[in-house]
């Protein structure tokens, strides 16, 4: 973050204020011409190949195709990721939420030319989602608008994916999982490396404490008869007992509790 706020300090007249509201607008609007008819999803997607044949614009305008075509969630879906950009904004302020933001467009392009393959904001999306999760992982959503779930468990899902990916997929498309956050890891490398350091003290100290054996001689008895030196382990049901007329801690079994000759110390 140290990085971050040098670079805000230098360009931070530069960032864009309720960037998520320019971009939704333009989904919205997108979405709207895609429905009259007009195919502005094949005119906007990231096509490195395209982009390398003159269509420059391609570069920006894929993050202005929305995130789903199913019409009856457009709305929502638009509004969701809204409203996820408008709270990292107020969060980070409007430097560091633009600078998140713009990364992604960045790692999604580089993963674009190095596959040869389309893009869409998908990506960038999904990592705005696991920083909304990551601040904020009480909010609630409703599911099916009835089903109430906290986004801590729907990122905890997608987590599962990434590790799934990065464990079965090959090196290369591994790789490109990872560019895909980097924008996310960026941001939270800190926090990821304290959860883990502290979870890993936390580790070794329980595994310490089972480890840690108090050692004694095998010989070694709670209670002996300081009369007749029978033990705990002579007579499992015999009871002891300390002798108060003795000067000091001397310990007694039952049948010599009182009949012994009382230990007094020399004045």
């Amino acid at each position: 973050m140290r990085m971050i706020n040098k670079l805000e300090n230098k360009f931070g007249h530069l960032a864009i204020p309720e960037l998520m509201k320019y971009i939704a607008l333009l989904n919205a609007l997108v979405a709207m011409l895609n429905f009259l008819g007009f195919d502005a999803y094949r005119a906007l997607i990231l096509s490195p190949r395209l982009v390398m044949q003159g269509q420059v614009w391609r570069l920006i305008t894929y993050i202005f195709i929305p995130p789903t075509n199913s019409v009856i969630f457009m709305f929502f879906v638009i509004m969701f990721y809204y409203f996820i950009g408008t709270s990292l904004e107020h969060h980070w302020g409007t430097f560091k939420f633009n600078l998140f933001y713009f990364i992604g467009v960045i790692a999604t392009t580089f993963v674009s030319f190095f596959t040869g393959g389309y893009a869409t904001a998908t990506s960038i999306n999904l990592s705005m989602f696991l920083a909304f999760a990551t601040l904020y992982p009480d909010f609630e959503l409703r599911l099916y608008f009835i089903l109430p779930l906290k986004v801590k468990y729907l990122a905890f899902f997608y987590w599962l994916i990434i590790l799934y990916q990065l464990l079965t997929y090959p090196i290369s498309e591994k790789f490109v999982v990872l560019v895909s956050l980097l924008n996310y890891l960026i941001f939270f490398y800190g926090d990821i490396k304290e959860h883990f350091t502290l979870e890993t003290k936390r580790y070794d100290a329980k595994q310490n404490r089972r480890d840690f054996k108090v050692i004694r001689p095998k010989e070694f008895t709670y209670h002996k008869c300081h009369a007749c030196g029978i033990t705990e382990k002579d007579d499992p049901n015999m009871e002891f007992r300390y002798c108060s007329s003795c000067d000091g801690h001397y310990e007694y079994c039952m049948t010599h509790l009182k009949d012994h000759e009382h230990v007094k110390e020399n004045n």
